[in-house]
């Protein structure tokens, strides 16, 4: 053989050995392939109504380990979007941890018309419980209405109920839901005279001495105080100006500017309750969360454990202030401070490079209309009482009853099927009737029947977006969009749950154990979260699961 064959057939032999031994060289743990990353905890960090934005045009407001660790150090999915309606709290927490769709788990929002109990009923109620540290009903809850699995229900069952689940939130909805069926423990506070965390007896007979003993501290009480701004206001120019008319207030109040004398008018506001709209129910949620943390030693063994977050006074504060006030960007840059103090204690007991963290939102918000037609952008507000009397005179026209119509909320129409069938009408001819008579009212962009929800296929787009939020027993016959901008809402503050996509944008997060650094802007879905972590974790995806695991945050 020839010299030079005899070279590139060595240096071939070299070539493939060489391969080889990159293709199986092992793990830390000695394992020729690596099926999962191991994190000692994973923490679920849900900010209420959270728009993108927040986190850009605040930007310069934030330390170097809040907000920005998990930029810099972490993976953000700048176009990360909830890909159905309605966009609020019960339904954008199940999203998140389910990794599907109110279409699969039937949490079709806050509230909803059951067809079957025929009533209104809560995402999270159930009268089958009894409260566990109060003697109000504001504990008797449970999960029950999530009809799949979560993925702190699959990571508690991988690791045969070793592994502990700790949800924690102010609102009750924002802790049962993420919590899945099978979690240990879900709290969340109770305000009024008491000011106090709870829970309900789906989970345990009474309170962990832990919290009992939290309750009975003055942790709590000690932000009864003045809501005065983190730093300068001066420094605010990332907000509106203070004193403006799109601004709520609270009971009490004269005018919208800070300070905020919260003892002042402490009474007149729910007492405790009126913490939750300022940056003091975030503190309030993190200290507990660390104390959690340290006291059910999560993160202290080889069971990954989980622990679920949901700050709610983001929305509190949207909701009164609006998106654009001062209130909003001090509670975020308070915000900013509070997970630094959670990421410090997560170093201190769990180890830097043990734990893995994932931040989003349940839902965006939208401008508040008054301020937007005031810069002359097209907005404004549907009167739910107007728009009622002049749609009665259309059923009673077309139809010689408004009973035609037994519900409307969540922007659903839910029908009558009795009398219609009585009318000796076929169930999509009403449904499309009365779809082309809302077509006319100047405040609707778009209105979607159920028969067209069953028998379409949408993939892009508003209609896509509606066949998501979608559940064939427990949605309306006819759902209706409103206009960019428009809402149905108090003249000041801001609010959600449109498929606009000012409602739908929300941040999207990951950082620690196994997740990559850097960034895309391929977009990114809700659903998207949870078979990310289960892939992560190396264990079953939630059992509805349609989202699909970002390859781009999985080292």
């Amino acid at each position: 053989m020839p010299k030079n064959s005899l070279f590139l057939l060595s240096l071939l032999s070299y070539c493939l050995a060489t391969l080889s031994c990159i293709a199986q060289k092992p793990n830390k743990k000695g394992n020729s392939t690596q099926l999962k990353s191991a994190p000692k905890l994973v923490v679920g960090i849900v900010v209420d109504q959270m728009r993108y934005d927040y986190l850009t045009r605040f930007w310069d407001h934030y330390n170097e380990d809040g907000f920005k660790r998990l930029v810099n150090e972490g993976f953000n999915c700048k176009n990360n979007h909830f890909n159905y309606a309605p966009t609020s709290t019960g339904p954008g927490h199940t999203s998140v941890f389910t990794g599907t769709t109110p279409s699969t788990h039937g949490v079709i929002g806050n509230s909803w018309y059951d067809k079957v109990e025929n009533k209104s009923v809560y995402c999270a109620s159930d009268g089958n419980y009894s409260s566990v540290g109060t003697a109000t009903d504001a504990g008797k809850m449970s999960p029950h209405r999530m009809t799949v699995s979560t993925i702190t229900d699959e990571l508690r069952l991988h690791t045969q109920m070793r592994g502990k689940t700790i949800a924690i939130a102010l609102k009750d909805r924002g802790a049962v839901l993420p919590g899945g069926h099978t979690a240990n423990a879900a709290y969340w506070f109770h305000g009024e005279t008491e000011g106090n965390w709870i829970t309900s007896s789906f989970y345990m007979k009474e309170l962990p001495k832990w919290v009992a003993d939290f309750n009975a501290s003055n942790k709590v009480e000690r932000y009864k105080k003045v809501w005065k701004t983190h730093k300068n206001i001066s420094t605010y120019i990332e907000s509106g100006i203070d004193n403006n008319n799109y601004e709520g207030k609270f009971n009490g109040e004269t005018k919208t500017t800070f300070p905020h004398d919260l003892v002042k008018h402490w009474d007149a506001n729910g007492s405790y309750d009126i913490l939750k709209a300022t940056p003091f129910g975030n503190n309030i949620t993190t200290d507990f969360a660390i104390e959690a943390l340290e006291k059910e030693l999560l993160g202290a063994d080889d069971n990954t454990d989980f622990l679920a977050i949901s700050y709610s006074s983001t929305d509190y504060v949207g909701h009164k202030f609006g998106v654009n006030s001062k209130e909003i960007q001090d509670t975020y840059i308070r915000l900013d401070t509070d997970l630094q103090r959670l990421f410090k204690a997560l170093d201190e007991r769990v180890g830097k490079d043990e734990y893995t963290v994932f931040l989003t939102a349940d839902h965006g918000a939208v401008d508040v209309p008054s301020y937007l037609k005031d810069q002359k952008i097209p907005a404004g507000y549907i009167s739910n009482t107007d728009m009622k009397a002049k749609f009665n005179e259309y059923l009673l026209y077309a139809f010689g009853t408004t009973d035609v119509v037994k519900n409307y909320s969540n922007n659903q129409f839910f029908l009558n099927h009795d009398i219609i069938a009585n009318l000796d009408l076929q169930l999509a001819d009403a449904q499309n009737k009365i779809a082309q008579e809302l077509l006319k009212y100047q405040e609707i962009d778009r209105v979607y029947t159920a028969d067209q929800m069953r028998s379409n296929d949408y993939t892009s787009g508003l209609p896509y977006i509606l066949q998501n939020g979608y559940n064939q027993k427990r949605s309306g016959d006819i759902l209706v969009v409103l206009k960019p901008g428009f809402i149905s809402y108090s003249l000041t503050g801001s609010t959600h749950g449109s498929p606009q996509i000012y409602d739908t944008h929300v941040p999207l997060l990951f950082y620690g154990n196994g997740i990559q650094k850097g960034s895309t802007v391929t977009r990114t879905e809700i659903p998207d979260i949870a078979p990310t972590i289960a892939t992560l974790l190396g264990i079953a995806f939630p059992n509805g699961t349609t989202g699909q695991p970002i390859s781009e945050v999985l080292e």
